[in-house]
């Protein structure tokens, strides 16, 4: 059974820092694609960042560079994926996704989780 599930999400103040985690199991997702996504009350669902099997390259929305860090540990069933956010801002307050995928930017990622709720106040 193929399941991606979030933790790390909570309530912290402007300028605070959170670190977001991702188990990806159930198939074999070393050589999937990881990224996080977030959706605001209001608003579409946006990649945050998105980070490669193969060769390490990252993506990153323009708001969050320089803020937040995406990384992920494979293991042979298991993916491990984490979002270190720091300095972070209201705007940054969303539900966010893990979602993996055979192609980075993919148009429709394949798998995702239920999300993790991240707020931040001011």
């Amino acid at each position: 059974q193929v399941q991606l599930v979030e933790s790390g999400g909570g309530l912290v103040q402007a300028g605070g820092s959170l670190r977001l985690s991702c188990v990806a199991s159930g198939r074999t997702f070393s050589n999937y694609a990881m990224a996080w996504f977030r959706q605001a009350p209001g608003k579409e669902r946006e990649i945050v960042a998105a980070i490669n099997w193969s060769d390490g390259y990252t993506y990153y929305v323009d708001s969050v560079k320089g803020r937040f860090t995406i990384s992920r540990d494979n293991a042979k069933n298991t993916v491990y994926l984490y979002l270190q956010m720091n300095s972070l801002k209201p705007e940054d307050t969303a539900v966010y996704y893990c979602a993996a995928d055979p192609i980075i930017h993919a148009r429709n990622w394949d798998y995702w989780g239920q999300g993790t709720q991240v707020t931040v106040s001011s």
